[in-house]
């Protein structure tokens, strides 16, 4: 009986009625889509540093050995080459990812977009520098399409499997035995985990927040309904059992719209360059188990919502049906954002991620707490202090219901936390030092003058004109045309096994890694206040209209009042601009104190230009959205005599 009812009461709210529906569906599937995201990015980091693992070999027990492993990084075209050169202890060595069997001696394999490279290039820049091809490295060897890897198999007596190497990390792994090739995940994959997981919690609070927000979205039409029902007898379990029922399956339909529209955005996702190139469709799909636990939270989320916003109907549906005001908020809620926000200034980069991500999570959910009572108060300083009718009425509105208003700029608001955040933690441009085009290889003690013989030779049987030179444990060599890619493309594998074991690197070289990190940090960024600005101006513009549709029985008692139409879209349009702009720079400050343990070094001028563009794009998002919403207004007005739902 209950279904049966609810479905009764939808459609009798006619043509506008199923307008809300449609919006709450639309707020959910919107967030459903980037809350899968938001999760997913996660796992796919995962992938990636389980992929690379194999790289980083771990040395065997004695006795347990099967196979010696090392990697060392070589360079072409200013991108990364890394090479992984094995060799088998025993007869039965483990075949290695990606590959069909264990690399003879004198094999190599490289990846597809290495190969392809490879055979785009003259050989004497980059081929040349490899054994004879044998194949291609499957997907399983590679953290992403694009990425350049070479492994070579070699004898275990062989130089580039003795010879000691330098322990730097830029340097590559010196040769380790190896009981296995499962490796360990590296330190830069463990800090990308990190980094997602904090980027996660600064998208997915927001879209829990907005999702609840869907729940609630028509409130004060569906509360005067059922406030009627329960005034003709329905008993409160009717009551809950009809708003579960509405919003489960409604949030239902949603979460399968947004689960929907996220596999048909993935081919675009795997675009997005992050730790130095795209990546795999298979990682950016979600878990079986994630994408069930998502299509049963999600609808869950949004009925719990809407049963707690059904507390006044049950407790007291004559004052819904009277249209009273509920009581003011309490202060306390503000103690609960000052409580969080003192433990901001104990943390730091030390601290642990788990610890940071939950402290940040609550002072993003606090700002949420608090942006309604808050807004209650500029209400009350709005109605005092107007002075045009469009100022008083919009005034009242903001003391009469300032959860609603909330919910209007609460997506902006939360954005501006999120650009306050990162602003401090945009990283600035890298300078490095040295010669340009200088390219330096370390040498055994003893060997700079032989070595830097062997390269003048080397040089100029490749008809390269360049100057070397040799220090106590160091040559270096300057071609005569430094500034040209192919020619220090060329020198690289004219030089190439010069030194067993290591390659010729320059200080480009040697900051390649701090380079792409702070590139991939600052395109993280990009698609964390991407996400956030969707979320954002999906929620202002979906709620802009929910209110239209809430109030429009108010609207339409004022136009037969005299009321013009434009006052009331300027009263609109003012209760949202002033708590927006109160609002978003209190969350904006916050932000930035968040973030203000987590800065190193001075604040990056790109950090504040990110600031300003975001405060811009917030405020012209809102703009936007009450504009798109105009029509509805003007709609509803069109004919002002009230109908009853």
């Amino acid at each position: 009986m209950n279904l049966d009812l609810t479905w009764r009461l939808l459609k009798g709210g006619g043509r506008k009625g199923m307008l809300g529906t449609w919006l709450t569906l639309a707020a959910v599937a919107v967030s459903t889509m980037l809350l899968l995201f938001a999760v997913t990015a996660n796992f796919a980091f995962q992938a990636r540093a389980d992929k690379g693992a194999w790289r980083i070999p771990v040395q065997a027990a004695t006795g347990q050995a099967v196979a010696i492993e090392a990697t060392r990084h070589d360079h072409v075209r200013g991108k990364e080459v890394t090479v992984v050169d094995l060799a088998a202890l025993k007869d039965r060595a483990p075949a290695p990812p990606g590959l069909t069997r264990f690399p003879a001696p004198g094999e190599a394999w490289l990846s597809p977009a290495l190969a392809e490279l490879a055979g785009r290039l003259p050989a004497d820049q980059l081929a040349a520098r490899f054994p004879a091809r044998t194949g291609v490295l499957g997907e399983e060897a590679l953290i992403h399409p694009d990425e350049l890897v070479a492994v070579v198999g070699h004898r275990p007596d062989a130089p580039e499997m003795t010879a000691a190497r330098s322990t730097a990390r830029t340097a590559g792994r010196p040769p380790t035995p190896v009981a296995d090739l499962v490796g360990k995940p590296s330190e830069d994959a463990v800090a990308y985990q990190i980094l997602a997981l904090i980027a996660s919690v600064l998208m997915v609070v927001p879209l829990l927040v907005f999702g609840g927000a869907a729940a609630r979205l028509t409130v004060a039409r569906r509360d005067q309904r059922l406030a009627a029902l329960r005034l003709v007898g329905a008993t409160p379990g009717q009551v809950v059992g009809m708003t579960v029922a509405e919003a489960v399956i409604v949030a239902f339909a949603g979460a399968l719209a947004g689960t929907a529209a996220y596999a048909l955005a993935v081919p675009l996702l795997t675009r997005i360059q992050i730790s130095g190139g795209p990546w795999f469709a298979a990682d950016l799909w979600p878990h079986p188990l994630v994408l069930a636990a998502t299509l049963v939270a999600v609808p869950l989320l949004v009925g719990l919502s809407a049963v707690i916003g059904l507390r006044r109907v049950v407790v007291s549906p004559l004052g819904v049906a009277k249209r009273e005001t509920p009581p003011a908020m309490r202060w306390v809620r503000v103690l609960a954002l000052v409580a969080v926000l003192a433990v901001v200034p104990t943390l730091g980069v030390d601290t642990g991620v788990a610890v940071i991500a939950v402290v940040i999570g609550l002072a993003f959910l606090c700002v949420n707490l608090v942006g309604p009572w808050v807004v209650g108060i500029i209400g009350r300083v709005t109605a005092g202090t107007a002075r045009r009718p469009a100022g008083l009425l919009a005034g009242r509105r903001l003391v009469d219901d300032p959860r609603s208003a909330w919910r209007t700029v609460s997506g902006v608001a939360m954005t501006g936390f999120v650009a306050g955040f990162l602003a401090l933690l945009t990283p600035g441009a890298l300078t490095t030092g040295g010669t340009p085009g200088e390219l330096r290889v370390l040498v055994p003690e003893g060997r700079p003058s032989v070595v830097a013989e062997q390269a003048r030779e080397r040089l100029a049987k490749a008809g390269i004109t360049a100057t070397v030179r040799r220090a106590e444990k160091l040559v270096t060599v300057t071609p005569a045309r430094h500034t040209d890619p192919a020619t220090m493309d060329r020198v690289r594998t004219a030089l190439a096994g010069l030194v067993p074991g290591r390659t010729l690197t320059s200080e480009a070289d040697l900051e390649h890694v701090n380079v792409q990190i702070i590139g991939d940090i600052r395109s993280g960024t990009v698609v964390v206040l991407s996400v956030s600005f969707l979320v954002a101006i999906a929620s202002a513009g979906i709620t802009a209209a929910s209110s239209i549709l809430d109030r429009r029985q108010t609207y339409g008692l004022l136009r037969l009042a005299g009321t013009p139409l434009t006052v009331l879209d300027r009263a609109r349009r003012t209760e949202t601009l002033i708590p927006l702009a109160v609002m978003g720079g209190g969350s904006i400050a916050v932000g930035v104190f968040c973030g203000l343990p987590f800065m190193s070094g001075s604040p990056d001028g790109g950090g504040s230009i990110m600031l300003l563009t975001c405060v811009a794009i917030g405020f012209a998002g809102v703009v936007g959205a009450g504009a798109a919403s105009r029509p509805l207004l003007r709609s509803v007005t069109a004919d002002p005599a009230p109908r009853p739902d």
